[in-house]
């Protein structure tokens, strides 16, 4: 809320050429007041506005992303209550049934996520959940291992899913999609934690993040869906970037465009994230274009 000033008192002196006349102001009125109050306009109800694009890229004759978002406002005048079901798989380029792993388990992890939390705020008794939002993301994605394993033998994909529950996002994450928050004050933070080969030598120091970059074994992964018998995604909860943003993408947006060049297109176009989203996958293309490219852009107004 701003600050309302009651009143401004001052002394001034005012050159008249041979003398200096002091000046005092009075008190400001209530109407003064209420003229020089700076409001800060709060939306009600909290929603979330969402754009995404995605494209082949220059190099790739196919496509073997999946992207999937959905959002929800329940409101009753009394308590607004914003979902949202946001997610970015990358089928692994080389791997058989790459594109089928990705759509696979984007639709296995929507479905569950949409019958186990959607149908909850659904309901009019609003019984407790049985598994706290951790686990049931947790054993979300561990359906979808299985159903990537029967549905897509030898393929693999990465997983990053935002489920969002009113001020909270919970990030279920595994390879090398990542998520982003950008807050209200041009900030850009990096949520997810890339499984691969080159961040594991960059974490043990035996490379640096500029090397890591352009290292020509940047695409090997140590974790995807759909590849071991096994998984253990990451799953953390955060608070939601109030007025801010939260990006979703594949390696075929992070990994040919630099950062603060993201950041800049992310800062001058903010507010309309189907704009945005379309500018990154352009820019993405002008790099070169050298894998599949997906992005959702999540707006967060409230």
């Amino acid at each position: 809320m701003a600050n309302v000033i009651k009143k401004l008192v001052t002394r001034k002196k005012k050159n008249t050429g041979n003398e200096t006349v002091p000046i005092q102001t009075s008190p400001l009125s209530e109407e003064q007041i209420s003229s020089a109050t700076i409001k800060v306009t709060r939306f009600q109800p909290a929603q979330l506005l969402i754009g995404c694009s995605q494209s082949t890229g220059m190099q790739r004759d196919h496509n073997e992303d999946t992207l999937f978002t959905l959002s929800t406002v329940v409101a009753d005048g009394t308590h607004d209550l914003a979902l949202g079901i946001c997610i970015v798989a990358d089928g692994m380029g080389g791997h058989k049934n790459g594109a089928v792993a990705s759509g696979v388990a984007t639709r296995v992890v929507a479905g569950l996520l949409v019958k186990k939390v959607y149908s909850h705020f659904l309901d009019i008794n609003q019984e407790p959940f049985n598994d706290s939002i951790q686990e049931i993301m947790e054993k979300s994605i561990e359906e979808t291992h299985k159903a990537v394993l029967h549905h897509a033998p030898g393929g693999g994909t990465t997983f990053t899913c935002a489920l969002i529950i009113g001020e909270q996002v919970t990030i279920g994450h595994i390879g090398d999609s990542r998520a982003y928050f950008i807050y209200a004050d041009g900030r850009m933070q990096q949520i997810t934690k890339d499984h691969s080969l080159v961040q594991r030598m960059v974490e043990l120091e035996e490379i640096t993040e500029e090397q890591a970059l352009a290292h020509p074994q940047r695409n090997v992964l140590l974790k995807a869906l759909g590849q071991t018998e096994s998984v253990f995604p990451d799953i953390k909860t955060h608070p939601l970037p109030r007025n801010g943003s939260i990006l979703l993408c594949s390696d075929g947006l992070w990994g040919v465009v630099p950062e603060a060049e993201l950041l800049s297109i992310l800062k001058n176009g903010e507010s309309n994230p189907e704009l945005v989203c379309r500018k990154l996958v352009e820019t993405a293309n002008e790099h070169g274009g050298p894998d599949n490219i997906s992005v959702i852009l999540v707006r967060c107004i409230g």
